[in-house]
C-alpha cells in the first residue's frame, strides 16, 4: 500500500478555475496568527452555525440565508486550512490527514441531518443522503490506501460544487416556499427532490468507480 505521506491529491471539479486562485489569495494575505488549526476550526463553527439555522427555520425561514452564510464560512475553514499549509511550507502529512477528513465526517454529518431536523427535508431523505456520503467517503479513503489517489472530485463534483448546490436550494426554496408534491406513498418536497438528487449522483459515483477500481485491481493482478 502506498505511504500515506505521498498520496496523489485529486481535485477537478467545475469551480476549480474559481476556487483556486481564490484560496492562494487568501493563503498568501492571511495573517501570519492564522494557522491551519484555526481555520479548520472556523469551518466546524460554520457547520454549526448551519446546524442552528436550519432549526431556527422552523421559526422564521429567514435563517436560510444565515445557513447560506454557514455554508460559505464552512468553505473558508475546510478549504483553506491544507491550502495554507501547503502555501507555507507547514504541512503534517499524518495530522493533517487525519484531523482534516475526521472532522470532515463528523461536520457532513452534522450538515445532512440538519437539513433532516428543518422543515424542508424529510428526515428519511436526509438519511438516504448521509448514506450515499458515507458510501462515497469510504470509497475515497479505500483508494487512497490502495492506489495511493486521495480523489475528492467525481464528474468533476466536490465538496465545494455541494455546497453551492444547497446554498441554491436554500434560495430557491425562499422564494418559492417550498412547494410539495402528494404521492401515494408520501409527500415530498422540493427539496426533498434535490436532496434525492444529490442522494442519487454519490450512489452513483459510489457503486461505479468501486466496480471500475476492482476491476482494474483485478486484471492488475494486485
Amino acid at each position: 500500500m502506498p505511504k500515506i505521506e505521498s498520496h496523489k491529491r485529486v481535485n477537478d471539479i467545475f469551480l476549480g478555475p474559481l476556487e483556486r486562485p481564490a484560496l492562494h489569495w487568501l493563503a498568501v494575505h492571511m495573517p501570519p496568527w492564522v494557522n491551519p488549526d484555526i481555520l479548520t476550526t472556523i469551518g466546524v463553527i460554520g457547520t454549526l452555525i448551519i446546524a442552528l439555522s436550519y432549526w431556527l427555520c422552523r421559526y422564521n425561514y429567514n435563517f436560510l440565508w444565515l445557513a447560506s452564510l454557514g455554508f460559505v464560512i464552512n468553505w473558508f475553514g475546510d478549504s483553506l486550512d491544507g491550502t495554507l499549509a501547503r502555501y507555507r511550507h507547514i504541512e503534517r502529512p499524518k495530522y493533517g490527514f487525519y484531523i482534516d477528513h475526521a472532522v470532515d465526517a463528523f461536520t457532513e454529518v452534522i450538515m445532512i441531518l440538519s437539513l433532516g431536523i428543518s422543515p424542508y427535508v424529510r428526515f428519511d431523505v436526509a438519511c438516504i443522503a448521509l448514506i450515499g456520503y458515507l458510501l462515497m467517503s469510504n470509497l475515497v479513503f479505500l483508494r487512497t490506501c490502495v492506489v495511493g489517489e486521495f480523489r475528492l472530485s467525481y464528474g468533476r463534483l466536490g465538496p465545494t460544487e455541494a455546497r453551492v448546490i444547497v446554498i441554491m436550494a436554500n434560495a430557491i426554496v425562499y422564494f418559492t416556499h417550498n412547494p410539495v408534491v402528494q404521492f401515494r406513498f408520501g409527500t415530498f418536497s422540493l427539496f426533498d427532490f434535490i436532496a434525492l438528487g444529490i442522494a442519487f449522483l454519490l450512489y452513483y459515483f459510489a457503486f461505479t468507480t468501486t466496480i471500475a477500481q476492482a476491476l482494474e485491481l483485478a486484471r492488475k493482478g494486485e
